[in-house]
């Protein structure tokens, strides 16, 4: 393992063996007009058609498989905006465990009834006023639950660096690999990997402009905390980057980059329109930053990750009325 890094490219193999015939092997799909829009052969990895409907079931089922089998009779704990909820709800239940999951008051109400349908106690908190880590911890100590974070886990960065394993075994000799972020847990997975398997390509993470949180602690050369952010991309919102994910994305990522929540919404637009693709707004942030020139790849092979598609059609029809966004 290179030295004071949380996860090793060996614990990302073995975690793709750990969650390989469980886990969707998520195809890779190309659009000839979005490679003539960009300038750029485009290769999309489809993590919105992954259980769960997102990314986080690989990471999820990783650190829960791992769990000795006492921990995992008692449950697990998690803070989760909705993706990783519902990625470790499901984890959980195949793995003939419990969730309780501490999920924000605002969280859209498709992301809590799936939640809830996977069989998980929740436990609401207001996101702007309340501090989900002392309640999680809270419950942890109380009920003897194992706290399993979003993305600040080694199991659950490994679990989520497989992405990358799929795409280069589906499509090798990539130029760029473009990944959404968010408290990181997926980049710095997906990274923790590739500098293994193609130590030459370009990695570029992309965040909201509302929570650039990974771009300023890049710039700092430390964490930096933020103000809790107001983001269409709900699935990105937290104020801080990972203490484990952080010094990943320092040593090994290429560009932290940003898009609008208008720039968003175009690559949510075109994904659906041309692609009959539905991805969520935090899902869409790699392909919003193509589309928005934010990341410049022309006459290059280039991987992107939709990172999750959990978004009911309701609220997918208020985001582009401006409903939701006046919320």
């Amino acid at each position: 393992m290179t030295p004071h890094l949380a996860a090793s490219a060996e614990d990302v193999y073995a975690a793709a063996k750990r969650i390989a015939g469980v886990a969707h092997r998520t195809p890779v799909l190309t659009s000839r007009t979005l490679d003539l829009q960009i300038g750029a052969t485009v290769f999309l990895k489809c993590e919105n058609l992954q259980r769960a409907g997102s990314f986080k079931f690989r990471g999820a089922y990783n650190a829960i498989a791992r769990l000795d089998d006492d921990s995992r009779r008692r449950g697990v704990v998690v803070f989760s905006s909705g993706n990783h909820a519902q990625a470790v709800a499901s984890a959980a239940r195949i793995l003939g465990s419990r969730a309780v999951v501490v999920m924000p008051a605002d969280t859209p109400p498709s992301k809590v009834t799936a939640t809830a349908g996977y069989g998980a106690e929740i436990v609401t908190f207001d996101r702007y006023t309340d501090d989900r880590f002392t309640i999680s911890d809270r419950l942890a100590a109380e009920r003897g639950l194992t706290l399993i974070p979003p993305y600040d886990h080694a199991d659950v960065i490994a679990g989520a660096g497989t992405t990358a394993v799929e795409l280069w075994d589906d499509i090798d000799d990539l130029d760029a690999l473009i990944v959404p972020l968010g408290g990181g847990g997926q980049l710095a997975g997906c990274a923790t990997v590739l500098r293994t398997i193609a130590p030459t390509t370009r990695l570029v993470g992309v965040e909201t402009e509302a929570g650039d949180k990974n771009r300023r602690s890049v710039r700092a050369g430390r964490p930096v905390f933020i103000p809790v952010p107001r983001t269409i991309a709900d699935g990105v919102t937290g104020e801080r980057t990972g203490l484990l994910t952080f010094p990943i994305i320092q040593r090994l990522v290429d560009e932290v980059v940003v898009v609008s929540d208008e720039e968003i919404l175009t690559a949510m637009t075109f994904l659906s329109d041309r692609m009959k693709l539905v991805v969520e707004p935090s899902g869409a942030l790699a392909v919003a930053a193509l589309l928005a020139g934010r990341v410049r790849i022309t006459r290059q092979r280039v991987g992107v990750i939709l990172s999750g598609g959990n978004i009911s059609a309701d609220l997918f029809s208020d985001l582009f009325t401006g409903t939701a966004r006046r919320r």
